[in-house]
């Protein structure tokens, strides 16, 4: 879906609340206007309140669907009783309006709102709204909840080892999962509204004393900058703060397990949580992270180890692969041992197209059938991704249209695509895979070393939120090269990294205090 956007006023930003016309006194003219506004839609439910006291008029008004019945029912049929002034004179409309808001107490949250877009936008995020006759306010009750979606297992981002709960379309509840795994006052959550038409809820989440206060301000800033109409997703915000928007590189991260949240703020990273989503953007981000896995801690080191460099080794592969091979064929026949060479001559005899069509061919296939299996139903989608690539390379070589050698070749790589754990840095691969052998098929191994040492100074001159994107490697920080090839024991991890956060230790925390307590004795 595109987003439609529009630039909102000058000066104008997303997080303010805008002061409307103030609620009428009498009850009716307020409900009339609310329907109005919202188009007399079906789904706003507007309930009476019979009130023990003829002058104290007394209605209720939500949105079905969004807020909590039961919550909503245990208010409605308790809360409001008014048992205890039944006794006694007639009371006004502010004393009955001060024992309503005391009792909505017990339920949640509640505020005072006395203008007419603080109502409908309480409306429009699941609040119930309790309404007076003769008085201009009215009491917000947060009873948000209706249907969502309950915690299930990660889809994107499987994992053999580790916890098996992954985010929901719920900020509260992503929120809360998080919580769970970081019992620290610390972690601090900043909450604004983006969005002129869609007030889409975004947190920002760190632990205080770890993240930066320079990053923070920096994302402060970009968010606040952000003026357009509608926030759907989490992909929205990360297009509009990136800071290199014709990179192919992603330099922010997002992931919808809260293990590994939990792991980057630990680390002094600041996480994004946008309503409506289950991914989360972490930043600032560095091209490491994209190859590493929150189950990379789980396993030990020298086991971790291993497979991190069989990713590096399957990101050459894919990336390079079959430009690799198209220049040798081309133009460096004299590297091929001379058996292998007549094998691929033999195989070739008959193959109307040159090496680099092959390729394209084969790769444009693999790219279709891959995309076929993702859209399709998951029952069938890996089925038709097996079967059909089988089918068509086996009809491919024997119709003569490709050799044997280019299938295997192009299978490899695209199998090497898939050890990349970050989703949208395997896309950038894909990509540039077929810029690089284009190179070569005209250029040969001179042209991918060229181009190899373009995406090196491309890397490096990125920056992720002010971070370089090949930190600890480019700058080189040799007390930070723990935990990027190689991953060394958890008893030797103990400092976290300079570029990313600004203390070692969390204020607050077991270990800062007795170091305190022993400074100040």
């Amino acid at each position: 879906m595109p987003n439609q956007t529009t630039e909102s006023k000058p000066g104008e930003l997303n997080n303010s609340k805008e002061q409307g016309p103030p609620i009428y006194l009498k009850l009716e003219d307020n409900i009339k206007q609310i329907c109005d506004r919202l188009g007399n839609s079906p789904d706003l439910i507007v309930r009476a309140y019979e009130s023990p006291f003829q002058d104290i008029r007394v209605k209720t008004l939500y949105i079905n669907g969004l807020i909590d019945k039961e919550l909503v029912e245990d208010y409605i049929t308790h809360a409001l009783s008014f048992d205890s002034l039944r006794q006694g004179i007639e009371p006004a409309a502010e004393e009955a309006f001060a024992y309503a808001k005391e009792k909505a107490q017990n339920i949640g949250k509640e505020k005072i709102v006395e203008d007419q877009n603080s109502l409908l936008e309480g409306l429009l995020s699941g609040d119930t709204m309790i309404l007076f006759d003769g008085l201009g306010k009215g009491i917000s009750v947060s009873t948000s909840g209706g249907e969502g979606r309950s915690v299930t297992e990660a889809t994107t981002q499987v994992n053999i080892r580790g916890p098996k709960d992954s985010f929901t379309e719920s900020l509260g509840t992503n929120l809360s999962l998080v919580r769970k795994r970081i019992k620290n006052p610390n972690l601090w959550i900043e909450t604004l509204t983006i969005g002129a038409v869609t007030k889409t809820d975004v947190s920002i989440v760190h632990i205080h004393g770890l993240a930066k206060e320079e990053t923070l301000q920096q994302i402060r800033k970009k968010l606040a900058d952000i003026h357009v109409d509608s926030i759907l997703e989490s992909g929205y915000i990360e297009q509009l703060i990136e800071e290199n928007n014709y990179s192919p590189f992603p330099t922010l991260y997002n992931t919808e397990r809260p293990d590994s949240v939990a792991g980057n703020l630990l680390e002094g990273r600041i996480a994004i949580f946008v309503d409506g989503t289950p991914f989360v953007l972490i930043l600032p981000a560095t091209f490491f992270m994209f190859f590493h896995t929150v189950e990379d801690y789980y396993q030990r080191y020298d086991i971790s180890s291993i497979i991190r460099v069989l990713r590096f080794i399957c990101l050459l592969v894919s990336l390079f692969g079959p430009a690799i091979f198209v220049a040798a064929l081309n133009f460096h026949q004299e590297m091929i041992p001379t058996p292998l060479l007549i094998n691929f001559a033999s195989q070739r005899e008959g193959v109307p197209f040159p090496v680099v069509i092959e390729v394209l061919l084969l790769e444009v296939t693999f790219e279709i059938i891959r995309e076929a299996g993702i859209r399709m139903p998951s029952q069938i989608g890996q089925t038709v991704s097996i079967i059909g690539g089988l089918v068509l390379g086996q009809a491919a070589v024997q119709a003569g249209i490709v050799s044997p050698a280019m299938v295997i070749v192009v299978s490899l790589t695209g199998i090497s695509s898939f050890a990349t754990p970050a989703f949208n840095m395997a896309l950038s691969i894909r990509i540039l895979r077929f810029i690089i052998t284009f190179v070569a098929a005209y250029i040969g191994l001179y042209g991918i070393a060229i181009i190899g040492l373009m995406l090196v100074a491309h890397l490096c001159s990125l920056r992720s939120m002010g971070v370089p994107y090949m930190s600890p490697v480019a700058p080189f920080a040799s007390g930070d090269q723990k935990d990027i090839f190689l991953r060394t024991p958890l008893h030797f991890m103990k400092t976290r990294r300079r570029l990313i956060s600004k203390n070692s230790k969390v204020p607050g925390t077991t270990a800062q205090l007795s170091r305190d307590n022993r400074h100040e004795s």
